[in-house]
């Protein structure tokens, strides 16, 4: 079985078409909601392969297609529930093969049990738990960064019930999906001084109750395997506040921070291709997982990029010589070469286009700003510590210094501040309002500053603090001196990092990371004591294995990150499944780049109404023409009696002896008999006459 979560969600969602309905053609029944989970990780081609005739949207006007079977594939929406019901009413299709997306409402569940006409036209209903957004092998988002303000903005109490609910039907979607049913634990803080900190143990209840309900409605939930159990941890954003300001040199880390990516339902960039030449055109370039060289160097340092672009863009222009600019030696056999190759070059040479460009504009932007010493002061603010590993000094003149320098961005200022506040424990509120001013901070960002509150940041002191200092989470180790130049820029170890590496070595403080039952606390220690006593009780020892039977299955863990998570964060998963043999994914409802968290915190003050959240817009509604009826279908035409047809000409008519005998050829002729040409002329010319007259013509 794959280990990327998109092949695995792919997997789910073509054998269910697959196997819905049997062998007969159908029709693909989608709402917008389940349209895109459903595009997120398969295509057209995909589906229609699968003895699908078309793919039809359910809110939108359809014909009838009533010798069709419809394989509805639905998100559990009331007002969807109320296009299916329109649906059987008019009998759209022959029969209805259910599948929804997660769990229907119990309410919404009783109405179609309760509905005659939708018995009779269900053949089938079942749930699929695809309520998630694969974004990478190992990435999920929910795309909703409206999650950020539902779980921290004081004025949305009301609401956090219902969302975390909510969170907890995903997450248990993805379990489900990936056949796990995990130990679960959950982030408790040592020493919470703000309203969310109950959020993780909140949330951790929500899920465990969810999957319990699921494998008690699901007998054979989860299946047999001989993987060893999963692990969900629960974080949120306020583990650490730290990642989202830090500058990080990586690739991916970089471009998300620097450039105007246009992150939604797709992840885009907008550049310039075919530079120099009659074809130059700009272009919204699309960053997924089938773009090989993003796929290669967006966990690498900038620096190695750099070196490495350019060269892997030097072999690949080696390796297709038909297709240089300056081959005049074009022959059959070279044309056929480029005919054949030609989709795949063009594909690669736009990929090293777009990614050559945007080094280029991240490099450019590090040296206008100086970023090599906002960075260096930023690491020295995170750890503490100097490029030495030492205790930092004189961090208070350097900020100043940043702060006073005109190429600093504005937003980079305020970065450095909130760092400041944060590794001094809070400072002075006079002091807090000179470095706003000093710096040249808006309103806006003042609000940055004062909203860390609620994320359990101290922001203001007095002038006589007794309070100890906060210590961190986790241990933190100084790297080998090898290390130590390389790592000069990334001192700080991101707490995702040190978390898994806990985890994974079995070391995770109970206190810190609670169980949500205490038995499986026993449970979990006996499998990794059954896993490492296999080869006692196996009949071969260890190094009689073959290869084969020595690959086990790995473990999974799963983080779900409240509140967004940094692609920092992403990588470190990345890491840890490489460095300890498991497959980590990372969960979170959206991904945070430091400018997105710098305006989701500055709104954690502002009105609520005007954050314009989901939960308080009003609710939609089936649209209203698939209860109007449906027209009359047009009366037959009713075809014309069919004209007499007139007698075929007479070829051989009689000849008019009678009009030849009266006729005269002299002067002293007979008057013509009556009926004849003659006979009319004369008072058709008096008429004549007349008329002129009337009309004056003769004056």
């Amino acid at each position: 079985m794959s280990s990327s979560i998109i092949n695995i969600q792919r997997d789910v969602i073509l054998n269910t078409i697959r196997h819905a309905g049997g062998n007969e053609w159908k029709v693909l029944v989608v709402d917008e909601t389940s349209r895109k989970l459903i595009y997120n990780a398969t295509n057209d081609d995909d589906i229609l392969n699968l003895n699908v005739t078309n793919v039809e949207q359910i809110e939108h006007r359809r014909p009838p297609n009533p010798d069709m079977d419809a394989l509805y594939i639905l998100s559990p929406q009331t007002h969807i529930v109320d296009c299916l019901m329109a649906d059987f009413e008019r009998k759209r299709y022959r029969r209805a093969w259910l599948v929804w997306t997660s769990v229907l409402d119990p309410q919404q569940r009783a109405r179609l049990d309760r509905s005659q006409m939708a018995r009779e036209q269900i053949a089938d209903f079942r749930v699929m738990n695809i309520d998630f957004f694969p974004r990478e092998s190992r990435l999920v988002t929910f795309r909703d960064p409206w999650s950020f303000p539902v779980l921290f903005h004081p004025g949305c109490n009301h609401l956090i019930r219902g969302h975390l609910q909510d969170l907890a039907q995903k997450v248990v979607s993805l379990c489900v999906s990936l056949g796990e049913y995990p130990i679960i634990r959950y982030y408790r803080p040592r020493s919470p001084t703000h309203e969310a900190s109950v959020l993780c143990s909140h949330l951790a209840r929500f899920i465990q109750n969810e999957l319990d309900q699921f494998a008690q409605s699901q007998r054979d939930f989860p299946p047999p395997s001989p993987r060893p159990r999963g692990v969900l941890l629960l974080a949120d954003r306020s583990m650490d506040m730290v990642a989202p300001l830090v500058h990080e040199f990586t690739y991916q880390s970089m471009v998300h921070d620097l450039l105007p990516i246009k992150d939604g339902d797709k992840v885009t960039y907008t550049t310039v291709i075919n530079t120099g030449s009659g074809g130059e055109e700009k272009k919204d370039m699309e960053i997924n997982e089938e773009d090989n060289v993003w796929v290669e160097y967006r966990h690498q340092h900038m620096k190695d990029v750099l070196e490495k672009l350019g060269r892997d863009f030097a072999k690949f222009r080696e390796a297709n010589p038909q297709f240089a600019e300056d081959n005049d030696k074009a022959n059959v056999n070279t044309i056929k070469d480029m005919l054949a190759g030609l989709t795949e070059f063009q594909k690669g040479r736009d990929a090293y286009t777009l990614h050559l460009n945007m080094a280029e504009e991240c490099m450019k932007f590090f040296q206008d700003h100086k970023l090599l010493e906002v960075s260096s002061v930023e690491q020295c603010l995170a750890t503490g510590l100097d490029e030495n590993y030492k205790k930092a000094k004189n961090l208070a003149a350097q900020l100043v210094q940043l702060l006073d320098d005109d190429a600093v961005v504005r937003p980079d200022r305020l970065r450095l501040l909130l760092l400041y506040i944060m590794y001094r424990g809070g400072i002075l509120a006079g002091d807090i309002r000179k470095l706003i001013a000093h710096a040249q901070l808006t309103p806006q960002d003042g609000e940055v500053v004062s909203n860390l509150d609620l994320l359990g940041i101290g922001v203001e002191k007095p002038l006589k603090d007794d309070k100890q200092p906060v210590q961190p989470l986790f241990p933190r180790k100084p790297p080998a001196a090898t290390e130590m130049d390389e790592a000069s820029l990334s001192r700080y170890e991101l707490n995702v990092k040190l978390l898994l590496e806990e985890q994974a070595r079995g070391t995770l403080d109970p206190a810190l990371f609670p169980f949500t039952r205490p038995h499986t606390t026993a449970d979990g220690m006996a499998q990794q004591d059954a896993l490492a006593q296999a080869s006692l009780r196996s009949a071969k020892p260890t190094w009689a294995r073959t290869r084969g039977s020595a690959e086990q299955p790995r473990q999974r863990i799963i983080l779900f990150m409240a509140g967004g998570a940094t692609y920092g964060e992403s990588r470190a998963c990345y890491e840890a499944s490489q460095m300890f043999g498991k497959d980590v994914y990372l969960a979170t409802s959206h991904m945070l780049t430091p400018n997105l968290f710098l305006r989701q915190v500055s709104d954690l003050s502002a009105d609520r109404r005007r954050l314009d959240i989901p939960a308080e817009r009003p609710k939609p509604t089936a649209p209203a023409h698939l209860f109007e009826k449906e027209p009359p279908p047009p009366p037959p035409v009713q075809q014309q009696p069919a004209a007499k047809k007139a007698p075929p000409p007479n070829l051989n008519p009689p000849v008019p002896t009678a009009a030849m005998h009266a006729m005269s050829l002299g002067s002293n002729a007979q008057k013509a008999p009556s009926g004849t040409p003659s006979a009319s002329s004369k008072p058709h010319k008096e008429k004549k006459e007349k008329e002129k007259k009337r009309l004056h013509f003769f004056r």
